[in-house]
């Protein structure tokens, strides 16, 4: 694919972005896409005698601990 075929990125308008992420339904390139994963905080917390669950709040993994105190 030639250069001029492959979109700009549409968070800094400055770079062309490389073919792996070219299709993507936002192209963005590198350091773009590595500065909005960045702000993005989850983790993955196992449910007792359930599936795993994904958590973005904290007070939400703070609630699924039956051990706590406060």
């Amino acid at each position: 694919m030639e250069d001029y075929h492959l979109p700009i990125c549409v968070s800094c308008y400055a770079v062309r972005v490389e073919l792996p992420r070219a299709k993507a339904v936002k192209p963005t390139c590198y350091a773009c896409g590595e500065r909005a994963a960045r702000k993005v905080r989850h983790t993955i917390a196992p449910i007792n005698k359930s599936n795993y669950m994904l958590i973005s709040n904290l007070e939400e993994l703070k609630q699924l601990n039956p051990k706590r105190t406060a």
